[in-house]
């Protein structure tokens, strides 16, 4: 059985136990969590957030790119969200690597070089700063309520970063 398999036979204990029509669009505590997609954090469970409590926008390092900002836009203006909680983490891997280098090994196996940044940082207190930044120079979403933190994936703690 593959794990893709697995996880859809464990939607079916999902679906004994969902609570149908239970949860409001919006989300309960009109909050959006941007967070690194790693494995190793949970935000709901780092947060104690339920189903329905928050929008939780996840990608490679938890950085606030044109789609994360795309969707913050979504999660502000149309689903009244009114904070924003940026989640990095310890040993993470983005802080591994160049993009230049992963650009350039990508190109040397395909023929082509990829058009999006992969956006290595040296420090994920540091990107959580350039985020935060990112979020706040953006016009397009108008609630600024933002807080950063590095979750270090030792002891589950959340520190918090100062953004502005």
């Amino acid at each position: 059985m593959s794990a893709t398999d697995e996880l859809v036979t464990n939607n079916a204990a999902y679906v004994a136990a969902f609570q149908k029509g239970s949860l409001p669009v919006p989300p309960a505590k009109k909050v959006a969590v941007l967070a690194c997609m790693d494995a190793r954090l949970d935000p709901a469970k780092a947060l104690g957030l339920e189903e329905g409590d928050a929008h939780v926008i996840r990608n490679a390092g938890g950085v606030a790119t044109e789609d994360a900002i795309r969707s913050l836009v979504i999660s502000q203006r149309l689903l009244g969200t009114e904070e924003i909680i940026l989640i990095h983490h310890t040993n993470c891997g983005m802080e591994t690597f160049s993009d230049d280098a992963v650009k350039n090994q990508i190109y040397d196996e395909t023929g082509l070089r990829p058009s999006f940044a992969l956006e290595a940082f040296a420090k994920a207190e540091d990107d959580v700063k350039q985020t935060a930044a990112r979020i706040y120079a953006n016009p397009f979403v108008p609630n600024k309520a933002i807080r950063g933190f590095v979750y270090e994936v030792e002891t589950g703690k959340l520190r918090e970063v100062p953004v502005k």
